[in-house]
């Protein structure tokens, strides 16, 4: 149990390693907050939870066999604490995103990263101001999307 870490575990550095290469920038485990968030990103009113499945019962996964129900006591306060701290951030104005400890496994990692990303992004743009946002002209043509003239292709 004294080698479990709390802080900078392997998921935890999967996810700052994509945010930081993507540009995004962050404070990590801000006490000041309830629940001591593992990312807190105040320009996009974000934090992150990175959470291990076994400590904060995201499956009902197998529980140790020895002391069954101290360990079934312990998962079901964490899970109970992981509430309150969630309601009382939002309640602060915060949103709140969870990423599972399986989430990040390789087979779904890329995919569960890009999917944190567009929620950041989507975030953000509901965050900003009406006279910041740029309406999108419907009749200028985006030139990145246009690299080529229209063809007929069928011909």
């Amino acid at each position: 149990m004294s080698r479990i870490k709390s802080r900078d575990t392997g998921a935890e550095m999967i996810v700052r390693r994509y945010l930081f290469a993507h540009g995004y920038r962050y404070r990590k485990n801000v006490k000041g907050l309830p629940g001591t968030p593992d990312i807190v990103m105040r320009k996009y009113g974000i934090v992150i939870f990175i959470h291990g499945c076994f400590w904060h019962g995201h499956t009902d996964g197998h529980l140790p066999k020895s002391n069954q129900e101290f360990w079934k006591s312990k998962i079901e306060r964490n899970k109970a604490r992981d509430r309150r701290d969630k309601e009382r951030l939002q309640a602060m104005g915060w949103r709140v995103m969870t990423i599972w400890e399986c989430q990040l496994k390789p087979a779904v990692r890329q995919q569960t990263l890009r999917e944190m990303e567009y929620l950041i992004n989507h975030a953000y743009l509901q965050r900003l101001k009406p006279s910041e946002a740029k309406p999108y002209d419907q009749t200028e043509t985006p030139t990145a999307l246009a690299a080529e003239d229209m063809a007929d292709y069928g011909k």
